[in-house]
């Protein structure tokens, strides 16, 4: 089971403050262990809302929206991939993340969508379709 573990931005992260040197060596030290257990497939750090746009949706109309954003609570600073055997395994990985953040923080777990949770929508076409894509993206990393 693949899960996204996204840990939520906090004020400092939305001001743009970067962790200090201990904290970056326990985050080093927390995912060189995801690592040399097979957990970790990708994990990166976002750069604060105000660097970034939303595209919003209504019908065939497409609207850039610059940030920042409000509701710092909702924003999200980073993110992990986990492939784990299930979600209490996610969450024991997760209990033992050092605090990302300078002041208190929340990480949020949701699994990743497999091909076999579409069902019959997920024709033999769209299968083939998406093992070439991913094919495609494992020879560009």
């Amino acid at each position: 089971m693949r899960f996204m573990v996204i840990v939520k931005a906090s004020p400092e992260s939305e001001a743009g403050q970067m962790p200090s040197e201990e904290l970056l060596a326990a985050m080093g030290a927390y995912n060189e262990e995801l690592l040399k257990a097979g957990v970790m497939l990708a994990g990166e750090g976002l750069h604060p809302s105000a660097k970034g746009v939303r595209v919003q949706f209504s019908g065939k109309n497409r609207t850039v929206v610059e940030g920042p954003f409000a509701q710092t609570r909702e924003l999200i600073a980073g993110f992990w991939i986990f492939q784990v055997q299930s979600l209490q395994e996610a969450i024991d990985w997760v209990k033992r993340c050092p605090n990302p953040m300078i002041s208190d923080s929340e990480i949020e777990i949701r699994q990743i969508f497999e091909a076999e949770d579409f069902g019959e929508s997920f024709t033999p076409e769209l299968r083939e379709q998406e093992e070439r894509l991913r094919a495609q993206l494992s020879n560009q990393s």
